[in-house]
């Protein structure tokens, strides 16, 4: 017998990336999470754990860590998310983005995005960034949304993994840069 994956099933055969992102996504190691959206009570434990997954892990610059901590205009742009452990830890965020655009992402109002996606390094390793991205997949198809899109940096081989099992595919053509020396590949995912 062939050992699991996400994206390919114990048969050897590989998954539908679409059909697999709409299952329940265990998370054995962490038996009591729960996934919830985040209240302006949160916004410092989100900026905090993301300027410090980002910049203090090497992964954006410095100048970037003035955007990662605004999480009140990240609010105002996106609906995030927020998974919490046993011990009520904030353990990983995401922003979805539903309506508009935020980050030149979106191309059409049938796409929704997400953005800063952040797993607390004690936590990674354990789901929680599946259960996020699984989280914004149903609810984006709940929304009505035929695409969900993402941009991620060149560094983050973690994260391409992780979208790479749940479906998601490359899209070079829309890959981007928004400042000199930083470039943004795009993935995205069909909801259909």
């Amino acid at each position: 017998m062939a050992p699991f994956s996400p994206a390919v099933g114990r048969s050897g055969r590989a998954r539908n990336g679409a059909a697999y992102a709409r299952q329940v996504v265990d998370v054995p190691a962490l038996p009591a999470v729960r996934i919830e959206r985040a209240t302006p009570e949160d916004h410092a434990a989100i900026a905090e754990l993301t300027v410090s997954v980002y910049v203090g892990g090497g992964l954006a610059g410095p100048e970037y860590g003035v955007e990662l901590a605004d999480v009140a205009r990240r609010a105002e742009l996106a609906e995030l998310l927020v998974v919490r452990d046993d011990a009520d830890r904030l353990v990983g965020s995401v922003a979805l983005v539903l309506d508009g655009d935020f980050g030149e992402v979106t191309e059409s109002e049938d796409e929704a995005a997400v953005r800063m996606l952040v797993v607390d390094p004690t936590a990674q390793g354990r789901g929680i960034g599946a259960l996020l991205m699984t989280e914004c997949l149903r609810r984006a198809r709940a929304a009505g949304k035929r695409r969900m899109v993402l941009s991620t940096s060149t560094v983050m081989t973690a994260a391409h993994r992780l979208y790479e099992r749940l479906g998601f595919t490359r899209l070079p053509e829309r890959d981007w840069s928004p400042a000199p020396g930083v470039d943004l590949l795009v993935y995205a995912l069909d909801l259909d």
